[in-house]
């Protein structure tokens, strides 16, 4: 009888452990399966405010760029030994003027040099050491990213441009828009870019190389 009564005492301690080990495990597994899928959700809406808050846009006007609205910046592409005696570097030398103010500034190649002028800026991409050169879309691209910087650190918004690089530098009007893309689609940044009608801009090309 004793033997009887510790046989089934046993069956019963081995029945409530069995149990009491398997309710740790069923209680673990849906909070584990939350935890995992709460943690694979918050990257997603995170990335989505990210993009929401990026508006970058490049737009394009057939027109003089010196006819922008007077509260956008404006850039272009010059040489580090500031020559600007072609095309319409020649025109943002008459417009401007301070050459002096930036030689000072020690530019070089991949770096941008700045002027104010009517409380707006005027933005130097150096993207060769000689007006006799040809630019690199590398040092383009570096410039760029330096007058992104100087942007960002000022609350500039909107840049006016030509197409940096594609006149008389002969660089690829294709490679430098993706470039321009890479540098401030992270940016709330509007660039517009001008382009004179074909026979104008070829008149004006010619009288500025003279």
């Amino acid at each position: 009888m004793h033997i009887v009564l510790r046989s089934i005492t046993c069956l019963l301690r081995q029945r409530s452990s069995r149990v009491f080990l398997l309710n740790p495990v069923s209680r673990q597994d849906p909070h584990t399966m939350f935890s995992v899928s709460s943690k694979s959700r918050a990257p997603s809406s995170t990335y989505k405010m990210q993009l929401s808050e990026d508006s970058w846009t490049l737009k394009y006007v057939t027109g003089d760029l010196f006819s922008c609205p007077r509260d956008e910046s404006l850039a272009h592409c010059i040489s580090e030994d500031i020559r600007m005696g072609a095309g319409i570097a020649v025109m943002f030398k008459k417009k401007f003027g301070e050459v002096s103010t930036l030689k000072e500034q020690k530019k070089v190649p991949g770096q941008c040099a700045v002027l104010t002028h009517d409380r707006r800026f005027i933005y130097y991409l150096i993207t060769k050491t000689k007006a006799s050169h040809k630019p690199t879309y590398d040092n383009l691209r570096k410039s760029l990213e330096d007058m992104k910087s100087h942007c960002l650190q000022n609350g500039v918004k909107r840049i006016s441009i030509p197409r940096i690089g594609c006149g008389l530098d002969r660089l690829q009007w294709r490679r430098v828009s993706q470039i321009l893309e890479q540098v401030f689609k992270e940016t709330d940044i509007t660039i517009t870019v001008y382009s004179l009608p074909k026979k104008a801009e070829t008149t004006v090309m010619k009288e500025n190389m003279r």
